[in-house]
């Protein structure tokens, strides 16, 4: 898709970031808008947000069970997984999502006290824009977790990204394009380029900013995110 000013979201508004695997959606996070250059969409997630997930991940989240976690990708490629309301906690949000990119680029930081806590590089299919309603993207598992101060970085949940593989979730299109999309962000990171340009943003949400809610209908069924180009 081409961006162009009558797609791009206004800031303050609300948009829905989903996860949408084969026509059905798998996540949906209402999120606030901060900037939209339409190369770079700056969103924001913060504590008391409701969402829906998956209930295994739901379920794994709470309690830390990895079999609960392992199963929730076995619903994934099979398509019989359920979708329950979970609400955000204890860590605040901003989010960089680059058009045409194979990942995304957020910062965590505690919600109490506006400490960083971690940069996490994303590494999912890159998302397409449904004006009035927000984008569709489909997380692929991967991750790489970075310091505040950018010195630091190891990758994380590389047993789930094969695990995926392995299902067929991820094929070998797409692979190949996460392998590459792996190299890109490290050259970022090492180059202080895009997101890391500036170093940490200083940010938190605005007390008097309204919580941004799910719309009728997000969790209906969508066009999937999904590339399946071999």
């Amino acid at each position: 898709m081409t961006d162009t000013d009558s797609s791009l979201f206004q800031p303050g508004t609300t948009v829905v970031r989903r996860d949408v695997h084969a026509g059905r959606v798998w996540t949906a996070m209402p999120q606030r808008v901060i900037d939209d250059t339409g190369h770079v969409l700056t969103l924001a997630y913060w504590p008391g947000i409701e969402s829906l997930a998956p209930t295994t991940w739901i379920t794994s989240t709470r309690t830390g069970d990895d079999t609960t976690r392992k199963q929730g990708l076995a619903d994934l490629a099979a398509g019989t997984w359920t979708l329950g309301p979970y609400r955000w906690e204890n860590t605040e949000l901003l989010s960089f999502f680059l058009a045409g990119e194979w990942f995304s680029v957020h910062c965590f930081q505690d919600a109490a006290t506006h400490e960083p806590l971690r940069w996490y590089v994303n590494f999912e299919h890159p998302y397409q824009r449904h004006p009035g309603l927000g984008i569709d993207t489909m997380d692929l598992a991967l991750d790489l977790v970075i310091t505040p101060d950018l010195t630091g970085h190891h990758w994380k949940d590389t047993e789930e990204y094969a695990q995926l593989r392995r299902l067929g979730v991820v094929n070998d299109y797409a692979d190949r394009q996460i392998e590459q999309a792996r190299s890109r962000a490290i050259a970022m990171l090492d180059d202080r380029t895009g997101p890391f340009a500036a170093g940490w943003p200083t940010w938190a949400p605005d007390p008097a900013w309204p919580l941004p809610t799910l719309p009728t209908g997000a969790d209906e069924a969508a066009t999937s995110a999904t590339a399946y180009r071999l």
